[in-house]
């Protein structure tokens, strides 16, 4: 009874119920729809020698031939579970889940970029690149381990798909720097460390970018994929094969094609991204607050280059709505980055009795998801 008073006398509270609710409204939603592209990635492997985009597929095959429908969403549901999780843990260690931050959480946990679009996406490769992307926030960077171990999980990420190059490797960078070298300094070892790391993980991209692509026939690498199926009457699911042979020219052409219809929900985009202002004003705070001219500009620079390599992605593949809402958790991520750099002032939490931000607080949290293509 108490848990409820409460719940009703701080809207915040309220918004993180509703939120919950939300999430399993998604879920029962995404579980009625095909799972056309996260599940033909759960049946590439390396059967055919080294392809791009296999890791995932690869490692299913370790423990079944067979692959069901249904797997999608379960291995889906359990990263999002762990990424979850590890959100709570980084919110937890960064800020705490006391009354002035909860307003943060609510425009975080329960943006539409972020959790819920996962929920959406379940089964697509986005969310490996933000649960490993908190990790590395969480784990000890002390030693030049930190950076080994992010230059591995950057290399995992591209063999899951090598988008991930512009879509999380940028952030995974910026989070090493952030972390690791603005404490730890550039001498001369740390620096070869780091170059090494970046070139080896260029070259594997330019390796699965260029080098991944099966080479049998696509009738030939169909029928081997529709031999993995659990149930082969599903053999629409199949039909985005052609990704595998799809050039990158084809890639880009498709993209300009689309353009001009994609380019109509950029002012929801844009509304979406104003929704969350109070949020931004917070991570304007507390970089105008940092106690080095140095780190301000190191942030700013790193802020700059996150965004670039997500226009480069825009060019590339249509996808929008997949990319504006990573892009958003990327800067969710740098921010608790930032909030561990040394600051000359604390930086005022996001009010929670401002009605304004309230009401952006409701919106956002009853936004479902931001979508795939096009916005919703």
């Amino acid at each position: 009874m108490n848990l409820n008073l409460r719940m009703w006398e701080n809207p915040w509270r309220l918004m993180l119920a509703v939120n919950v609710a939300v999430l399993i409204g998604v879920f029962l939603y995404k579980i009625t729809l095909p799972p056309y592209v996260p599940y033909i990635h759960l049946l590439v492997d390396y059967h055919f020698g080294f392809t791009k985009r296999a890791l995932i597929g690869a490692v299913v095959s370790l423990f079944s031939h067979e692959v069901p429908v249904w797997l999608v969403f379960a291995l889906g549901g359990a990263v999002w579970l762990v990424t979850a999780g590890l959100f709570i843990g980084l919110f937890r260690r960064t800020f705490g889940f006391d009354e002035k931050h909860l307003p943060l959480f609510v425009f975080m946990a329960g943006s539409p970029f972020f959790l819920k679009n996962f929920m959406y996406t379940l089964g697509h490769f986005d969310i490996y690149g933000c649960a490993f992307a908190i990790g590395l926030l969480l784990v000890p960077a002390r030693s030049v381990a930190f950076v080994l171990l992010a230059a591995l999980a950057s290399m995992i990420l591209i063999l899951i798909h090598h988008i991930h190059l512009l879509m999380y490797v940028p952030t995974i960078a910026v989070i090493v720097v952030l972390r690791y070298y603005l404490v730890q300094g550039f001498d001369r070892q740390n620096t070869a460390i780091g170059i090494a790391a970046v070139a080896c993980v260029g070259l594997l991209f330019f390796a699965a970018q260029f080098l991944g692509t099966t080479a049998v026939p696509e009738s030939e690498f169909a029928s081997y994929l529709a031999s993995r199926m659990a149930d082969p009457s599903r053999a629409n699911l199949l039909g985005f094969s052609y990704i595998w042979y799809q050039p990158l020219a084809k890639e880009i052409s498709d993209t300009w094609g689309r353009m001009p219809a994609n380019l109509l929900g950029v002012p929801v985009f844009a509304l979406l991204i104003w929704l969350h202002a109070p949020l931004w004003r917070y991570f304007a705070g507390l970089v105008r607050s940092l106690a080095e001219d140095l780190h301000r500009r190191i942030v700013i620079a790193a802020i700059v280059a996150v965004s670039a390599a997500y226009l480069i992605m825009f060019a590339i593949v249509f996808d929008y709505s997949r990319w504006v809402s990573n892009w958003a958790v990327c800067l969710f991520l740098i921010l608790h980055a930032v909030k561990a750099l040394p600051a000359a002032q604390s930086t005022p939490p996001i009010s929670g009795n401002d009605r304004n931000t309230t009401i952006l607080g409701w919106i956002v949290t009853l936004i479902p998801r931001v979508g795939i293509v096009r916005p919703f």
